[in-house]
């Protein structure tokens, strides 16, 4: 049987690549986000490469009435939900538009615990179903409001792999490092200029594939790359004070 795939913030970056690998194992694929020309540009491509199914769905998930019309597609059955959709913020909170961080809040962190609770009934009743979360090695060393945000999803995820595997559906958070994607430029940083050295960058497609396969294996998290996991090992190490510093390196 045909499998489903809703991925948020799909017009671009790691959600565009999640839509493309699915789509190659045969899913067909939801694209939600707020850029229609874009999204159209991803569904063309995706229909050309592997002939499934594409749908768009143009909604700006910090309003309300567009999160609830989400939440009614994925409460109306998808086999894989993808929590993709983010952006980031200075690590200046104190110099942050209060507003700002409570979208920035809002976005990682109520919408995906949202669209969640409106997967899990029709996945729990038929015994099947994945959740991806995407968040980030950031989620695991003290690293402004963003790795806050990111912390509270790996530990919700790692709580609900645990409350619902047993059911037929596992949760999963992807924490990859940096990623050569548009999230930078859209923090206002050209190409060369985020202060991040050329070996810790990470490719989408490889983010992506690993964090497939471990979401197919069941695993509540995921750390793409062997740097990448060797650094949040000794991350719980080392005083916070070093951690934080070593953090504040790039953005």
């Amino acid at each position: 049987m045909k499998r489903t795939a809703l991925i948020t913030g799909a017009s671009s970056g790691l959600g565009a690549e999640f839509a493309r690998q699915l789509a190659a194992r045969g899913a067909d694929v939801v694209l939600v986000g707020r850029n229609r020309e874009a999204l159209e540009a991803v569904a063309a491509d995706v229909r050309a490469a592997h002939g499934v199914g594409v749908e768009v769905v143009v909604a700006d998930l910090l309003d309300d009435d567009a999160v609830a019309l989400v939440e009614r597609r994925v409460a109306a059955g998808v086999d894989i939900l993808v929590n993709n959709a983010g952006f980031g913020l200075d690590l200046a909170f104190d110099e942050n538009a209060v507003d700002d961080e409570v979208r920035h809040l809002r976005l990682h962190v109520e919408v995906a615990l949202r669209l969640t609770h409106a997967a899990l009934p029709a996945m729990l009743a038929r015994g099947s179903g994945r959740i991806v979360n995407v968040a980030s090695v950031a989620g695991f060393v003290p690293r402004g409001t963003y790795g806050a945000a990111k912390g509270w999803l790996i530990s919700f995820s790692r709580w609900a792999n645990v409350a619902y595997r047993k059911r037929g559906v596992s949760v999963t958070a992807v924490c990859p490092g940096f990623v050569h994607t548009n999230f930078h430029e859209r923090l206002g940083l050209p190409p060369g200029e985020e202060g991040v050295p050329p070996g810790m960058w990470l490719t989408a497609t490889d983010v992506v594939r690993e964090g497939l396969r471990d979401a197919a294996r069941g695993r509540a998290v995921s750390v793409p790359s062997l740097r990448y996991k060797a650094l949040v090992a000794a991350s719980r190490l080392l005083p916070d004070g070093l951690v934080v510093l070593a953090a504040a390196r790039g953005r």
